[in-house]
């Protein structure tokens, strides 16, 4: 018997009192454990991070199903690696060998939608683009919108407390969240947080789950708070012959008081990319494209104070939009970036460090440097109103020595996010890729004291093993 047969008969015996205690509490069909069926669950979108095996992926429904799970889980001591729509990029979601991967994607409904107390009540598995559509409906508005936000889901977006485009006005999904149930390690149902407008009762342990990635406790049911739908929004594109000064105007219109509901930043790698694959007619000599957005009641007043500016830094063009579809059209070229950047080399590895916005010049400089050194295409995609910049690596994955040099420009620009007072994750989260950077941001101390926070509420450490530390 081959050793690789050996492995599998002997993860058929471990199985089967693991899959004979789920199926105590848990349909047939919410436990599958075909092999070729629990390998798809593996893994989400992130480059270098290895993954493991699964012995079974669970999707219950409900609450008690997933306390079920929890319970079986620590009486066998077996991991749990809760996952969403697995559309994460840094590892977060990935499978260890043996492990129980719980997939919340079924327990999918809004529970709640209150236009007096402006919240919606959800369980994690709603999609955030569905939420969205959903509240709109009643005059109100989520604004966290991270750009998978048509796949990704709620539980998944409180995980790694994700942002978007609109977070330079709005803010991010920890912003939102008002309160929690969470099933525990041992499968214990605690609720954290409120349904009020103000609460200050005790530790906050709602901010404590929101970005634990999984580590902590399995989110089944969330509070959120709710804002009233803002007008529609116009759009301003400036070009810029340099990165510099298209930096200078982000410092110059939040330093002016502006408060646009996107400021979007591309650099010429990104540009180039974009009018390869569109066809968009973006001029050469583009360096960098700035786009900022006003949901205002006179937006186009906002724009034009913002495109004088533009042109003070050094803009060589400013397009204002008149309506919503030409500022559409202005997005396109945003939202096509990262597909554009992965059609340069067929893989991509997608940075988040996020700087001060005085600093973002800086760190777009250093990029391009670090590029050149190691022969790599790397464009920058920013949210360039709060300082998360997205460096995309280009490579291609089936050359080895090509994919050790992305790797190591990765890092490089990691390092540099650090050195300009930055952080090494704006929205993205740790995961299995970034635990080395983390315990670098963070020092000895403050690691030791994010360890016993996990021993606390996972003193077995089953859940999502192996990631953040």
């Amino acid at each position: 018997m081959s050793r690789i047969e050996a492995r599998r008969d002997e993860d058929t015996v471990a199985a089967g009192p693991l899959v004979d205690g789920l199926l105590r509490g848990l349909p047939a069909e919410a436990v599958l454990t075909d092999p070729d069926v629990t390998a798809s669950y593996a893994n989400d979108m992130a480059s270098f991070c290895p993954a493991g095996s699964p012995a079974v992926v669970v999707l219950p429904r409900t609450v008690e199903q997933v306390q079920h799970v929890m319970r079986t889980a620590t009486e066998l001591r077996v991991p749990v690696v809760p996952q969403g729509a697995r559309t994460g990029l840094s590892g977060g979601a990935n499978a260890t060998d043996g492990c129980i991967v719980l997939s919340l994607t079924r327990m999918d409904r809004i529970l709640e939608i209150s236009p007096v107390d402006r919240i919606a009540v959800v369980e994690p598995g709603v999609v955030n683009a569905d939420l969205s559509r959903a509240v709109g409906e009643h005059g109100l508005y989520y604004p966290p919108d991270p750009s998978s936000w048509e796949q990704c889901t709620i539980g998944g977006n409180i995980g790694t407390a994700s942002g978007g485009l609109c977070c330079v006005k709005y803010g991010v999904t920890a912003e939102y969240v008002l309160g929690l149930d969470v099933v525990l390690a041992d499968g214990r149902l605690m609720s954290t947080g409120r349904r009020t407008a103000k609460g200050v009762a005790g530790y906050d342990l709602t901010r404590l789950f929101v970005g634990s990635e999984g580590s902590l406790g399995i989110v089944v049911r969330a509070i959120l708070a709710l804002r009233p739908k803002p007008p529609e929004q116009l759009v301003l594109a400036a070009e810029f012959s340099s990165g510099a000064a298209a930096c200078d105007a982000v410092c110059r219109i939040m330093a002016g008081g502006h408060v646009p509901s996107l400021l979007e930043l591309m650099d010429r790698t990104t540009v180039k990319a974009v009018n390869d694959l569109a066809h968009m007619g973006l001029p050469d000599s583009t360096e960098a494209l700035l786009l900022a957005a006003f949901d205002t009641t006179d937006p186009a007043a906002d724009l034009a104070a913002v495109g004088a500016l533009c042109e003070a830094a050094g803009a060589t063009q400013v397009v204002p939009a008149d309506d919503a579809a030409e500022s559409e059209m202005l997005l396109k070229a945003r939202r096509l970036s990262l597909v554009a950047l992965e059609a340069v080399k067929g893989t991509t590895m997608i940075d988040d460090v996020c700087v001060p916005r005085s600093r973002l010049g800086e760190l777009i400089d250093g990029v391009e440097r670090i590029a050149e050194k190691h022969g790599l295409t790397i464009g920058v995609v920013a949210h360039a109103g709060d300082g998360n910049t997205h460096p995309t690596v280009c490579f291609d994955a089936q050359d080895p020595e090509e994919s050790r040099r992305a790797r190591e420009s990765f890092d490089e620009i990691m390092a540099l996010g650090l050195e300009l007072g930055g952080t090494i994750t704006g929205e993205h989260g740790v995961g299995v890729l970034k635990k080395e950077w983390l315990a670098r941001e963070l020092g000895p101390v403050g690691l030791e004291m994010q360890r016993a926070v996990k021993q606390v509420f996972d003193p077995l450490n089953i859940l999502n093993p192996g990631k953040l530390f």
